[in-house]
């Protein structure tokens, strides 16, 4: 199973793609590390954005897309270019998309450590959250947990 997991920041989608192949994960060189929609977006911005991020899923054969879900109120909400950026994800027909919960992310991690320190996986700091959210899919989806 081939997964892209997405963190959402401000108006940033970082993501990282993220195998799992007979018991072994991989990660796969991606052209993309961060998608940037501008801050002021009409309507051919999202769409410029959607299909760039349905053309990267389709060049890379993606099974699920995940991403990390945001509060929508409080110290930590997200912001509505934030919003608009994950309807787009969501509305993109050719894969499903998931939105999974901090908590369950940091369970999934807690029952099956992550195998090999960050540092050592060749992606950039700012990937860290998109790798958490396509590993805990991937070990959450083999466990269930």
């Amino acid at each position: 199973m081939r997964v892209i997991g997405v963190e959402l920041s401000g108006n940033d989608a970082n993501v990282c793609l993220l195998s799992l192949q007979n018991e072994l994960f991989q990660i796969p060189d991606c052209r993309a590390r961060k998608l940037t929609l501008p801050k002021n977006a009409d309507a051919s911005d999202l769409r410029y954005f959607q299909t760039t991020f349905a053309k990267l899923v389709a060049d890379y054969k993606i099974d699920k897309v995940v991403v990390r879900e945001r509060p929508m109120k409080g110290k930590f909400a997200g912001g509505a270019v934030g919003f608009k950026m994950e309807a787009a994800l969501e509305l993109i027909t050719s894969v499903d998309t998931i939105i999974m919960a901090p908590t369950a992310i940091k369970e999934a991690i807690k029952r099956n450590p992550i195998p090999v320190p960050f540092a050592e996986t060749g992606l950039k700091a700012f990937q860290e959250t998109a790798f958490d959210v396509a590993y805990a899919y991937l070990m959450k989806d083999k466990y269930a947990i």
